[in-house]
């Protein structure tokens, strides 16, 4: 675990001083609303050092450099494009989902206005693009294009997210739908976003890429799992947080369609009109595990995880390369936040 977080901070590193200077290109307002964002400063401007996410995603940019036999930093426009795309998509997710604190600090939205919010985020996801065009490398294009597809099928799992708040009848196969965009596509693309500017052949990138894939599926269950039972002091969430939103987060949804009666009696506690109080959040969290919820994500975080490895196993990617997309998985898949 040590030696993945150390990986992680490195190549935070490694990535921070690029990712500042492509936000520098910004207008000021914006500059300054990113720069909060991502902790580099408080509220008034002062330089701060509030944790600035995982960079989960700068690090597998970076390895899948590695993995096609360049340098890590073949990858490096990558890694700061899907960095600005992650981040496109929390400032936006924050308003949508009404959250006012990230990683224990005002979110952008609740500071500056949803205006700001979205137009900070939009000029984010024009800068991805514009980092990956400025690459004179083999596949500049091509990586660009790769993270556009990524953008649309982001999303549109996005979009399917919302619709499946007006439904009552969503199904297990939709729901692994919608995550596989929401998170896995960007999850995908950053796994193989260095590779494809290195100029690797497709079976490698198509292998990186399907790793990405399912450790994004993985990353979803875990994600929701936490967002049920995760410990407030590291989630920065309350406890049963998606149980009071009422998502239809992927255990809720195994719950319902597999659970029986008391995956009926779930359905019925979700679509109640009533505000949900602690016992009935608590209940609901008591019937999700009742009817098989929790253990089924948490196996199917572990069986997507060891499908991705077998498509690292497949594919000619150098054995400590490999490795280290693996332990990075095992961290996504054993976090508690």
């Amino acid at each position: 675990m040590t030696a993945v977080l150390d990986s992680l901070q490195q190549g935070r590193q490694a990535v921070q001083p690029a990712l500042r200077a492509a936000l520098d290109r910004l207008d000021p307002t914006s500059r300054s609303i990113a720069y909060y964002h991502f902790g580099w400063t408080d509220l008034d401007g002062n330089p701060a050092s509030a944790g600035g996410g995982k960079a989960v995603r700068p690090a597998l940019a970076l390895l899948s450099a590695e993995a096609a036999g360049a340098q890590p930093s073949a990858g490096l426009p990558g890694a700061v494009a899907v960095e600005l795309v992650h981040n496109f998509s929390l400032l936006h997710d924050d308003l949508m989902d009404g959250d006012t604190e990230r990683r224990h600090r005002p979110t952008v939205w609740a500071v500056h206005g949803a205006a700001s919010a979205i137009l900070t985020g939009d000029a984010m996801l024009s800068l991805a693009q514009e980092v990956l065009l400025d690459g004179d490398g083999p596949g500049a294009i091509a990586a660009a294009r790769l993270l556009s597809e990524a953008v649309n099928e982001l999303i549109r799992g996005q979009v399917l997210d919302v619709a499946f708040e007006q439904r009552n009848d969503v199904t297990l196969d939709e729901c692994l739908d919608m995550a596989a965009g929401k998170t896995g596509a960007l999850l995908s693309a950053s796994s193989a976003i260095g590779a494809v500017l290195a100029g690797a052949p497709r079976e490698t990138v198509d292998a990186l890429a399907g790793f990405g894939a399912d450790l994004g599926l993985a990353f979803q269950l875990v994600d929701d799992l936490l967002g049920i039972w995760g410990e407030p002091a590291t989630t920065g969430k309350p406890v049963y947080s998606d149980l009071r939103a009422r998502k239809k987060s992927l255990p809720v949804t195994y719950s319902i369609t597999h659970g029986g009666a008391i995956g009926r009696e779930l359905a019925e506690w979700l679509a109640a009109p009533e505000e949900p109080g602690e016992d009935g959040v608590r209940h609901a969290a008591d019937l999700i595990e009742q009817a098989g919820g929790r253990r089924w994500a948490l196996d199917e975080a572990h069986r997507r995880m060891a499908a991705g490895q077998q498509k690292l196993t497949d594919a000619e990617v150098p054995d400590r390369v490999r490795e280290d997309l693996l332990s990075l998985a095992r961290f996504i898949v054993t976090r508690e936040s």
